[in-house]
């Protein structure tokens, strides 16, 4: 199956080139389930084996794209989800003072999250529409997530240009252990979260006190 996923991916990066590039990593960075990193490094790789594509234009056409995708999903976050959460996320425990330290917790790590949620693909699905539903700032947000963008499509764009077929060990023991290790994370954060959750709605409602609108 993953072969045939690649091959089906081959075949849209010989048709369209670049431009598939930009828009299965656009897509991905809406927050649409979609393989946008697996195109980019489809495209490194055929890249450094024939050579018939640029990396450069191939970097460049995946950070266009997560910056266009991420933007999509930043607006959609910050015009629709904030509304959906604010009428309807009391029914599931996110009421005003949970909006809050999610505002709270961006205005202070907002960038942190953005930057480097583009390594790790849960956050990099995420990232954006979550910034835009906690009202992170559109100017900070386009910084950290251009550079993001940027450094994530450098990285993955060359090491799948210089290694080459070497970059499919990533699904074998290595990719294991960096699977284990973001969920090791993950949950680490959650328990970090869990016990000071209220310290952290008694912070944030003194940083941001009065109805939550204003913010």
């Amino acid at each position: 199956m993953f072969h045939v996923a690649i091959n089906d991916l081959q075949n849209f990066l010989a048709t369209y080139g670049y431009w598939a590039v930009f828009f299965f990593v656009a897509i991905e960075s809406i927050g649409i389930p979609f393989p946008g990193e697996t195109m980019l490094l489809v495209a490194a790789i055929d890249a450094g084996k024939t050579h018939q594509l640029s990396i450069a234009l191939i970097i460049a056409a995946a950070t266009c794209g997560a910056i266009v995708g991420d933007n999509i999903g930043f607006w959609v976050g910050r015009e629709g989800g904030y509304r959906v959460l604010r009428r309807y996320g009391r029914y599931i425990g996110f009421d005003e003072r949970k909006l809050k330290v999610g505002i709270y917790l961006f205005r202070k790590h907002g960038g942190k999250v953005v930057f480097f949620g583009r390594f790790v693909a849960v956050s990099r699905a995420w990232a954006a529409f979550l910034a835009g539903v906690n009202r992170m700032l559109w100017s900070r947000f386009l910084l950290f997530n251009a550079l993001g963008g940027f450094v994530w499509a450098t990285l993955y764009g060359l090491g799948g240009y210089f290694l080459g077929e070497q970059i499919h060990r990533l699904t074998g023991p290595v990719g294991t252990i960096t699977i284990v290790l973001a969920v090791l994370f993950l949950i680490a954060f959650a328990i970090f979260i869990w016990r000071n959750e209220r310290q952290l709605e008694d912070r944030a409602e003194k940083e941001l006190p009065g109805p939550i609108e204003k913010y």
